[in-house]
């Protein structure tokens, strides 16, 4: 799961919890909109950890010519 999907379980997760007042037997959208934003909170966390330890370190180092006497 990388930034995007987790941002999109958060937005989802965001609108089934706190903008959708709709009653479906035996679902309770608010827990499933709790669980959505949790799941991804903690995608992006290990995302960020991830993609944090995934990158090169390199150093260049640049010798410049000495001025023309």
């Amino acid at each position: 799961m990388f930034i995007g999907g987790s941002i999109f379980l958060l937005a989802v997760g965001a609108i089934l919890s706190f903008a959708i007042r709709d009653n479906i037997n035996e679902v309770d959208l608010v827990e499933v909109g709790y669980i959505l934003m949790g799941a991804g909170a903690l995608g992006l966390i290990v995302s960020l950890i991830i993609n944090g330890q995934n990158r090169e370190r390199t150093v260049v180092e640049r010798r410049d010519p000495p001025p023309p006497a």
